[in-house]
């Protein structure tokens, strides 16, 4: 485990003579940039107003320690992608202290986040992408953040072969937080719930932040000498946690409350630039949108989706609805791989072809591995009734099995065990 950050540290600790410390805390933004302002209830949040907020409490207390659970973007619909960009754009400007990694923050990969200018933590990531630990020193304070991943949890679990992107030796993570705690307060968040939270090493931490709740924060509360917080979701609101140090610098007191972010909160000016180019952003992904779909509608894509198929030769269709095939495109869904093109390739019609696979919302009919993908462009063979041949007429099927069973992506792959599973009548 990596253990330089603490050599460096000074062998004895000495308390600051104030011992009054403030914290600011926050959970999942959820790939919420804004409040929806459909209902006044939902009106509320929103890294506008996150901004105004941070900078007028760090006005009230200048040695404010400010720190998130993360959990900032999600991969839902096509535009989370981009709006989850101009979050972490956006959310590295309010200058955190600290950030939790979540599963949900890397939905369109490492490279994604890493490099954004915020200071992600990830105690027990398997290589050198995150931080193990940040050390925050303010008013002669000092805290330590870790954030640990639960190995449970990884989307890259279901996935055959070793994919181990974290560790899960919680002794490690143990005498990393004993050793800190002997020169200041630690602060450890999770994705875990309490009750799963208790297998951690819970007794070298001095603050466990816990899974974001929907919405509302959570009620604080001290649990065997660790005081425990649960931050609300969405981004709609903060936290602000007061505490008092006794002599041994542990956890004597605390105040906690909750502050919204309503309409009345005004949206910080030194963000409206980025906020305007975020709604430039997308309006124009809207507007090629709606320019594949036009070119779509008009006929000039050469895929038409398995359903046209089916008009013909529904025995064939029957087959391959049973089959794995057909469902294809939710196992890249299941481990977090539908955002990447080396794996979209081979589980969806046509991407990247002209016509072919866009995204879930603009071609939902060509999603998963069809009949397209075998036998070539279909739309010709359709509308003329089956008197125009299809693309890959002449392939045999060895060799449309080959488009994508290769051995990087299919090591196991054996023609005659695994023509049996989707045998079904030649297409004419």
């Amino acid at each position: 485990m990596k253990l330089l950050w603490l050599t460096l540290l000074l062998p004895t600790l000495v308390w600051a003579q104030d011992d009054t410390l403030h914290i600011v805390y926050s959970g999942n933004i959820d790939g919420e940039l804004e409040p929806c302002g459909c209902s006044i209830e939902g009106n509320s949040g929103g890294i506008l107003r996150h901004s105004t907020t941070l900078k007028k409490l760090r006005d009230e207390h200048p040695g404010l320690f400010a720190l998130s659970g993360g959990g900032m973007v999600v991969s839902m619909v096509p535009q989370d992608k981009l709006t989850g960009e101009y979050i972490l754009k956006g959310f590295a400007t309010l200058d955190y202290d600290a950030v939790a990694l979540q599963w949900n923050d890397l939905a369109y990969g490492v490279e994604f986040v890493r490099d954004r200018g915020l200071p992600w933590v990830a105690s027990n990531w398997s290589g050198d992408a995150f931080a193990d630990a940040k050390q925050i020193k303010r008013d002669g304070h000092t805290l330590f953040f870790f954030a640990w991943m639960d190995p449970a949890q990884s989307p890259q679990a279901a996935m055959q072969g070793e994919h181990k992107p974290v560790s899960d030796d919680l002794d490690g993570l143990a005498a990393r937080l004993q050793q800190a705690q002997q020169r200041g307060l630690t602060v450890l968040s999770t994705t875990l719930t309490m009750e799963q939270a208790r297998a951690l090493p819970l007794q070298y931490v001095d603050i466990l932040l816990i899974r974001a709740a929907y919405e509302e924060f959570g009620q604080p509360h001290m649990r065997d000498g660790t005081l425990v917080l649960q931050p609300g979701s969405r981004g709609m609101r903060l936290g602000q946690l007061t505490l008092s140090l006794n002599e041994q610098g542990r956890i004597a007191d605390f105040q906690h409350r909750v502050i919204s972010m309503p309409p009345a909160v005004a949206d910080d000016p030194a963000l409206l630039a980025w906020y305007e180019e975020y709604n430039a952003t997308v309006k124009a992904a809207y507007l090629e949108r709606v320019k594949l779909r036009k070119a779509m509608s008009s006929g000039e894509s050469p895929f038409v989706g398995a359903e046209r198929c089916q008009n013909c030769h529904q025995q064939t269709h029957d087959i391959w609805r049973e089959s794995l095939h057909s469902d294809a495109f939710y196992k890249l869904e299941q481990v977090n791989k539908a955002f990447d093109p080396a794996c979209i390739k081979c589980h969806t019609v046509g991407f990247e072809q002209a016509g072919g696979f866009i995204d879930t919302d603009a071609t939902p009919h060509l999603m998963n591995v069809q009949c397209e993908n075998c036998h070539g462009a279909g739309r010709a063979h359709a509308e003329s009734a089956g008197v125009e041949p299809l693309a890959n007429q002449d392939w045999q099927p060895e060799r449309m099995c080959a488009q994508c069973h290769v051995q990087k992506h299919s090591p196991a792959f054996d023609f005659d065990s695994y023509w049996p599973r989707i045998k079904h009548p030649v297409v004419k």
